[in-house]
């Protein structure tokens, strides 16, 4: 027993927060990522919104007649890539992904864009079939509907060219020490 202190001290102390001190990933302010603004990623979502914008406001301006009901088809796809697009924007541009670590954020990007790819496609066709190639050229109908094919489909190319990008980033965030050994791979 003479190992055991006679006494004992049984304070608690307390950690204060002070504002110099580090904070973790999660609790960190707010701010703008420039540099993500300067990726191809960012510059092809700028572009995704932009011409998305046009899509969308072209249609909604055009006169649709009682047969054009796929123009619904084309506005609805147009309207809610364009949201979710912002939505997905924001959370890359001001650096909201590390503070939300347990969604899978680059599944969610190639998914995302893979997702808009077809549906854009499906909007692109629809549209461009809609362009009445013996309507007058410079009338109103005939260059709301075609300039709206041609931004769907810049649109299209630009949510098939994020769709790449996101999967070349997965492929090379994937690989692991069994697959690089596996393969051959292994720099060691």
């Amino acid at each position: 027993m003479a190992d055991f202190p006679d006494k004992v001290n049984t304070q608690t102390s307390t950690r204060t927060h002070s504002s110099s001190s580090s904070t973790s990933p999660r609790f960190s302010p707010i701010g703008v990522d420039i540099n993500f603004l300067k990726s191809s990623i960012g510059i092809l979502m700028v572009v995704e919104l932009v011409f998305g914008l046009l899509v969308w406001a072209l249609i909604a301006g055009s006169v649709i007649s009682s047969g054009d009901g796929a123009f619904g088809w084309v506005i609805f796809v147009a309207v809610l890539m364009w949201i979710l697009t912002i939505v997905l924007f924001l959370f890359y541009l001001l650096n909201l992904t590390p503070k939300l670590p347990m969604v899978p954020w680059l599944h969610l990007s190639l998914y995302f864009n893979l997702g808009a790819t077809v549906l854009y496609l499906t909007a692109f066709i629809t549209n461009a079939s809609s362009v009445d190639p013996t309507s007058i050229k410079g009338t109103y109908k005939y260059n709301n509907r075609a300039a709206a094919a041609f931004f769907a489909g810049v649109v299209m190319i630009s949510y098939g060219v994020s769709t790449f990008l996101c999967f070349l980033s997965l492929r090379g965030h994937s690989s692991n020490a069994a697959t690089s050994q596996a393969t051959g791979r292994n720099s060691a």
